[in-house]
């Protein structure tokens, strides 16, 4: 496995020599490192162990940028305010397992889709609520703050003054599942990856059932690609997707698990995925 750097930051840098007039120099042909803003507590896609960033996100951001020839270093924020980050150029690209939407959409700009989600109602292990009751009928919901998962709970539950129940968010789903195992919240609503390296991991939680959104995830950067790196990312994903390097990624953190097809589907709403796509003229909704 490529890319498993023992610090907080991870570096890839292109230099080369070269002649002025009769005097040897040494020009750096890289700019300064892009800043990819994470959110370290969202495993599998980004976490720390042992003082190390690590996680899809993480290694599949350290691989497209040793293809793409360019420096990056992470930066971990809370969720809520990564896309504000980007949106105010705080931060270059946002890696991490970044629903698309048609609200984000409007504010970033986002590379081809890499991964297709769904989202699982989470409970515990000897909970005897179904995906209906899990959310419903006194239930007490937890969500992150500014998620997709937020999103769809106001829309079609919070708002419908017909169901009895409550919503409580948090900055990290982990806080949210380890107070759903002390009572405090009944279930959990986050994506299916994330559910099963919860399961995987042994937490005492299992699934009541899935909602089945089948939302896209994907890079973003700021609108309108100020830094010009869009068209890297791009050619990067499908580069270690084509490579195989994407399935092994993956395969490290949630084994057993196939990767879905690069890209995936994308919505019209977004503008980066008409074609010709950055980076990949080829691709794009007509």
């Amino acid at each position: 496995m490529k890319n498993k750097k023992p610090s907080w930051v991870t570096y890839f840098s292109l230099a080369t020599v070269g002649l002025a007039g009769t005097g040897l120099s040494s020009t750096a042909l890289a700019q300064d490192p892009y800043t990819v803003g994470i959110e370290a507590s969202f495993p599998p896609w980004a976490y720390v162990e042992s003082g190390e960033f690590k996680g899809i996100a993480i290694d599949a951001m350290s691989a497209i940028a040793e293809d793409q020839g360019f420096e990056i270093e992470f930066q971990d924020m809370p969720f809520p305010s990564l896309i504000p980050a980007l949106a105010a150029q705080k931060i270059d690209i946002l890696a991490t397992g970044l629903t698309v939407t048609e609200e984000r959409a409007g504010a970033i700009d986002f590379s081809i889709p890499w991964w297709e989600t769904n989202d699982v109602v989470l409970v515990p292990e000897d909970s005897d609520a179904n995906v209906f009751t899990a959310v419903c009928c006194g239930a007490s919901v937890g969500v992150q703050g500014g998620s997709s998962q937020q999103a769809w709970m106001e829309e079609n539950v919070i708002n419908n003054s017909d169901v009895d129940v409550s919503l409580s968010k948090y900055d990290s789903y982990v806080t949210a599942v380890d107070d759903m195992a002390i009572g405090r919240i009944s279930s959990v609503i986050v994506d299916d990856t994330s559910a099963q390296e919860y399961i995987n991991s042994g937490r005492p939680v299992k699934m009541a059932g899935k909602i089945y959104i089948r939302a896209p995830l994907a890079l973003a950067v700021t609108k309108d690609d100020p830094q010009e790196v869009l068209g890297k990312l791009n050619q990067g994903i499908m580069n270690i997707y084509d490579s195989g390097e994407w399935q092994e990624i993956v395969s490290s953190y949630i084994p057993g698990v196939v990767a879905p097809a690069i890209p995936g589907h994308m919505p019209d709403f977004v503008d980066t995925y008409d074609k010709p796509v950055s980076g990949l003229p080829e691709l794009g909704n007509e």
